[in-house]
């Protein structure tokens, strides 16, 4: 089968990240399978089976038109069109949906952020009306799919795969950090701003405890060292900047904690589990519960709820038990995210809107 996955760029980001995932196990299945980009960066780099093709041409200044176009134009020859083409990302969507029709080419568009989350003018055109032409959207959770069935749209929840291989260690030995990931100069969406001030006070109680934020930003690194001085927790606050090596982190890390004000599907808990760390987090909109058993695979706390947060975490520290059991239950619980898992449920949508 020939697929194309359409995206802006291969920028470095959750959505970007789990395409490659996809499109490598796709192409290691057998699948004719190209990426369409349409501006640099390319900070990932998919395997040799995936084709890269390059729209990266032509001087209109605004990116939709200039997108629709070039992709139109790549279309008009029979020979490059796919059996599905999926695009990624809102306004990715608009682009594929419009063009899709103009050649009668089957479409699965893939949302990777709640409906709730504020878009531009493109975003609301496509999620009110545009998603009703799509033949099949794919959201992260269920608590995107009523707001889309209330719109005639064919609907399915598509999770993110976990990225990393489960780890099963033989005896826990791990250094007592509190891990955090995320972009630092998005310190709002993650977060991160309120996490410092929540953690100040356990940390204090907790001295031979560090908490450690992983994540690459120079505005967000400057704004919340400044907060951790303010909180006079800074020698227990490590800022581990960009990283190649988060899979090797998690793996000796004792504790996962999210404080994203919200979320489509977050990967990073995900891996986090998957590499047996004890995760806790807040009920943010969207995602965590749906990963999250409260107190079984790990502590889901109310959301913005920072005395519970405060709560919640020091019990955690102090309670090695609790937390060997929430990493085991985390890992046992991470089936339905295997990537196996995930393809055959694109296969089944295949079969569905080709009839085959």
């Amino acid at each position: 089968m020939k697929i194309h996955f359409i995206i802006g760029s291969l920028s470095i980001g959750g959505a970007q990240r789990v395409m490659i995932l996809l499109a490598n196990h796709f192409a290691d299945k057998g699948h004719d399978v190209s990426i369409i980009t349409f501006n640099e960066p390319n900070d990932f780099i998919p395997n040799q089976r995936v084709k890269h093709i390059k729209l990266h041409t032509d001087k209109i200044k605004n990116h939709t038109i200039r997108r629709i176009k070039i992709l139109y134009c790549y279309y008009k020859k029979k020979n490059n069109r796919p059996d599905v083409m999926i695009p990624f990302i809102t306004q990715i969507n608009f682009i594929g949906i419009i063009v899709s029709k103009f050649f009668g080419i089957k479409i699965i568009s893939s949302e990777h952020n709640n409906h709730l989350k504020k878009t531009d003018f493109i975003g609301k055109i496509t999620k009110e009306y545009l998603y009703y032409f799509t033949d099949v959207l794919t959201v992260l959770t269920n608590h995107d799919v009523g707001f889309y069935k209330k719109r005639g749209v064919k609907v399915e929840v598509m999770p993110n795969p976990s990225t990393f291989e489960i780890f099963k260690e033989k005896t826990r030995n791990r250094e007592n950090v509190i891990l955090a990931v995320g972009d630092l100069d998005r310190y709002h969406h993650k977060g991160f701003d309120n996490l410092i001030p929540i953690i100040a006070p356990v940390l204090k109680k907790n001295p031979n405890w560090t908490l450690k934020i992983v994540g690459g930003g120079t505005m967000g690194l400057e704004f919340l060292e400044t907060l951790a001085k303010q909180h006079d927790i800074s020698h227990q606050v490590v800022f581990e900047g960009y990283s190649n090596e988060v899979q090797k982190i998690m793996r000796v890390s004792e504790i996962f904690i999210m404080t994203s004000r919200f979320e489509g599907l977050p990967m990073v808990l995900l891996e986090a589990m998957s590499q047996g760390m004890a995760c806790i987090s807040y009920d943010c909109f969207t995602g965590p519960s749906d990963i999250i058993n409260d107190n079984v695979n790990g502590i889901l706390v109310e959301n913005q709820n920072q005395l519970a947060m405060q709560e919640k975490l020091n019990i955690l520290i102090n309670d090695k038990e609790l937390r060997i059991k929430l990493s085991s239950n985390g890992i046992d619980s991470l089936d339905k995210f295997q990537i196996d898992i995930i393809y055959e449920k694109y296969l089944n949508i295949f079969h569905n809107i080709l009839k085959i």
